[in-house]
């Protein structure tokens, strides 16, 4: 099928309201204020990647039961609740009733309350809290592949423990929007010069694509040529969840402990210490600690750096794709500022914030805002589609969209 096909399909299966009438006093579209002076901080974390990608297995240590659950790249948010409930599965049977958690990140926290949910008397362990953890340094977008999997590692048993935990994810995900909990439904845009073929482009991470993206879903609102003001032929508008993890993790440590559970801050050098552990049953979720705690060599981290502006509360959609003259850029905007992705640094061990990675940040943040300024008319139609005032009172009256999208439309996101 031919590009121009493609197009005219997807519009057919777009929503009626979506045509656009001329609108001759457009409301004010508002646009991310970027300059060195709105930067209020950078910060650095490691994604742990695993060319196996997660690894959620039991492993006998004398007469304790390890469970282990980490690998996740840059997935670790997003499918924390999924491979919480894959640990609380192989768990069940265990005799005890009584479980440590190594790590009290995202996945931590997350297979902590699964275990909980199902009886268990749970003591997490960790040598750092929220807001010192790896998982308070993400970009947060839901993003269930992210640096996930290496294509040529894959399995047909990975492929099932994936299927199972993205999709219990998102279903937690969505029950967790709207709650004063640092999840919520916002409108993402993202642009292409065509509708078919690859979804990323100049990601740079060919050697971590994980071939589980099933190509464009018909489930984005397509916007033609002169719908829209951003920098490519065709734009994709289509409700995401963004978690804050400032407020998530936060919410979430209150919810464990409220239901009993215990932190201890200590930390692991060896295999060998675990067996202090009063709890026989102990879920490893230490992430890129792994590789020196357990010895799996194929982990290996992938360096993330984010600056942040200052808040503007008035913006209420994310951005991701490439400005003119090129690079990748993502802007989401959070409660605590305006995050400004992506980077991805294979192999990087250092927690030192790059400065010519904050300067190229700003630079294709201001190249991508002066783009959208400058396409005027497509600007001005754009913000007065009725679309956009329907998909605000439904997402106003409503945390979760009335038809939410597809997990698989969450596949081709980055974080």
């Amino acid at each position: 099928m031919s590009t121009a096909a493609l197009g005219s399909g997807l519009a057919a299966c777009s929503p009626a309201w979506r045509r656009y009438p001329p609108a001759a006093a457009a409301p004010a579209f508002p646009l991310p204020r970027v300059s060195p002076d709105r930067v209020i901080r950078t910060t650095v974390g490691l994604r742990p990647f695993r060319p196996a990608g997660f690894r959620v297995a039991v492993e006998r240590l004398d007469d304790r039961t390890v469970i282990h659950n980490y690998g996740h790249g840059g997935a670790g948010i997003s499918l924390s609740w999924g491979t919480g409930l894959l640990v609380a599965d192989l768990a069940e049977s265990h005799p005890s009733r009584q479980a440590a958690v190594i790590g009290a990140g995202a996945v931590g926290l997350a297979t902590a309350r699964q275990l909980q949910r199902r009886g268990f008397d749970v003591t997490i362990y960790a040598r750092a809290l929220p807001p010192d953890t790896t998982s308070n340094m993400a970009y947060a977008g839901f993003s269930p592949l992210s640096n996930l999997v290496s294509a040529p590692e894959r399995t047909a048993a990975f492929d099932a423990q994936f299927d199972r935990a993205v999709r219990a994810s998102y279903e937690q995900f969505q029950l967790l929007a709207g709650a004063g909990r640092g999840v919520s439904w916002m409108t993402s845009y993202s642009w292409r010069n065509r509708l078919s073929g690859p979804a990323r482009e100049e990601s740079g991470l060919a050697e971590v694509e994980s071939g589980l993206d099933p190509g464009i879903d018909v489930g984005p609102t397509v916007l033609q040529p002169g719908e829209h003001p951003f920098p490519g032929t065709y734009a994709l508008r289509q409700p995401t969840l963004r978690i804050e993890p400032s407020i998530y993790l936060d919410r979430l440590m209150e919810e464990f402990l409220l239901f009993g559970g215990r932190v201890r801050i200590r930390d692991f050098g060896t295999p060998r210490d675990l067996m202090s552990l009063d709890e026989t049953l102990i879920a490893n979720c230490t992430g890129l600690g792994a590789r020196a705690l357990f010895g799996d060599e194929t982990m290996t981290p992938i360096k993330g750096q984010l600056t942040f502006l200052a808040p503007q509360p008035e913006l209420d959609y994310s951005l991701e794709g490439s400005p003119p003259g090129g690079g990748r850029i993502g802007i989401l905007p959070r409660s605590d500022g305006i995050a400004l992705g992506h980077m991805m640094e294979r192999g990087d061990w250092s927690l030192e914030p790059i400065a010519e990675v904050i300067a190229a940040r700003l630079d294709r943040a201001t190249r991508l805002v002066a783009a959208i300024a400058e396409n005027t008319s497509g600007l001005r139609r754009f913000a007065g589609v009725p679309s956009s005032s329907r998909m605000r009172e439904m997402l106003d009256s409503d945390p979760v969209p009335p038809t939410p999208p597809p997990v698989e439309s969450f596949y081709d996101i980055e974080s």
